[in-house]
């Protein structure tokens, strides 16, 4: 009987071992709990609303080589900006790109309309990405 319990104080498979193992792990999954809390309230409720929106309103395919995108834009007033329209073909490749400076204004929503040029026919025109300026 003597021979196991020598084993396992040799390698370390003691009761208070076993304790301090455990104690590990419900420390480790305690900082682990208080960290991802801390994330999601400094990362949902501590972070900045965001600063600009957009939405694709409409697009007219004008011809071959044009089409034209209607798109609002929402950014605090005063705040200039620009924006990336893009004309796609039916295989959702870019084939018309336009940047377009976007100017400070008093108003909170604009709508624009702006005509883009496309290497081939396009069969949609949307709003690809808005940063400010």
């Amino acid at each position: 009987m003597t021979q196991p319990t020598t084993l396992d104080e040799r390698y370390g498979r003691t009761p208070d071992a076993r304790r301090r193992v455990r104690w590990i792990a419900i420390g480790t999954a305690v900082l682990f709990a208080v960290a991802f809390a801390a994330w999601l309230v400094w990362g949902g409720l501590g972070g900045a609303p965001a600063q600009l929106q957009t939405r694709d309103i409409a697009h007219t395919i004008v011809d071959d080589r044009t089409v034209e995108v209607r798109w609002s834009f929402s950014v605090e007033p005063g705040t200039p900006a620009q924006c990336a329209v893009q004309a796609l073909n039916e295989s959702f490749g870019i084939v018309g790109w336009k940047v377009v400076d976007v100017p400070a204004s008093d108003r909170y929503t604009r709508q624009f309309t702006e005509t883009v040029l496309t290497s081939e026919q396009a069969v949609t025109g949307l709003i690809y990405r808005c940063w400010l300026a």
